[in-house]
């Protein structure tokens, strides 16, 4: 059954002002996201609540390590669960694009769907071997022509729209998704950098503040994710894929779906 949670979210403040000749509009900010209640905190997140920094960091990659591990392969029917359109469950929704697409469509040919690694798998060469690569926490549905396009681009603000975009943008050295799921991204990410630490023969990946971060162990921007994790609070499809990923599949959570707090906490 879905856990039950008392939140009370802040709304997004927005930075109005006249601008005057010669002096630049402030940058949009948000309110830091509001503590949350979860019915795991006394069990599954016990350890880790009431803690912060590295400390909560460190409880939180415990807790998410006891995980049962998917095949690459395996990953298409389970999509095909946890992306279930919630009008049509003959449909996914594909991620970036936000359009609804049959679940019979998966493949690699033009106008099907693929398996869309939000952290790149070329950031710290995870590969699709059972892991990191094949984690589904940070795993979508997404148009194969829009697959391409995001490629192994870090994650900022700006860029131009596309074909099937969706109002996501991309530019030369980054992807910025659309609005309604730049929160989805930024928890998916920083949910890879607790549960994957360099102890368990993986790379240690972790968030930092630039583009072109390569084929590193690391994906930018830090500060544009923590903005959108603020300003894109989890909704009930977030949510509900968490706790079929935990029930179903993985039996592990994206703590910061629960507690989106937690990334302030952290970095």
């Amino acid at each position: 059954m879905p856990a039950t949670r008392i939140r009370r979210w802040k709304s997004v403040a927005l930075a109005t002002a006249t601008v005057l000749v010669g002096l630049s509009a402030p940058a949009l900010t948000a309110t830091p996201a509001a503590a949350t209640t979860t019915a795991y905190d006394s069990t599954y997140y016990k350890n880790a609540v009431g803690k912060s920094g590295t400390g909560l960091k460190s409880a939180l990659h415990t807790i998410t390590s006891s995980q049962t591990k998917l095949s690459y392969s395996a990953l298409w029917e389970a999509l095909k669960n946890t992306d279930q359109d919630p009008n049509n469950s003959g449909n996914v929704i594909l991620l970036y694009s936000g359009i609804s697409r049959s679940k019979s469509l998966n493949g690699g040919n033009t106008g099907d769907w693929n398996r869309e690694h939000v952290w790149a798998i070329s950031h710290g060469n995870l590969t699709t071997s059972t892991g990191p690569g094949t984690d589904l926490h940070h795993i979508r549905p997404e148009d194969v022509a829009v697959n391409s396009k995001r490629g192994n681009l870090d994650f900022d603000e700006g860029g131009s729209t596309f074909t099937n975009s969706g109002g996501s943008k991309v530019d030369s050295d980054s992807f910025e998704p659309r609005d309604a799921v730049k929160g989805d991204v930024a928890r998916m990410i920083l949910y890879m950098a607790v549960r994957y630490e360099g102890d368990d023969g993986f790379a240690d990946l972790e968030p930092d503040d630039k583009v072109g971060n390569g084929s590193t162990p690391y994906i930018g921007k830090l500060s544009v994710l923590k903005t959108w994790n603020d300003q894109d609070p989890p909704d009930a499809f977030e949510e509900r894929r968490n706790q079929v990923i935990y029930d179903t599949y993985q039996h592990n959570r994206n703590p910061f779906i629960d507690h989106p707090e937690w990334v302030d906490a952290i970095w």
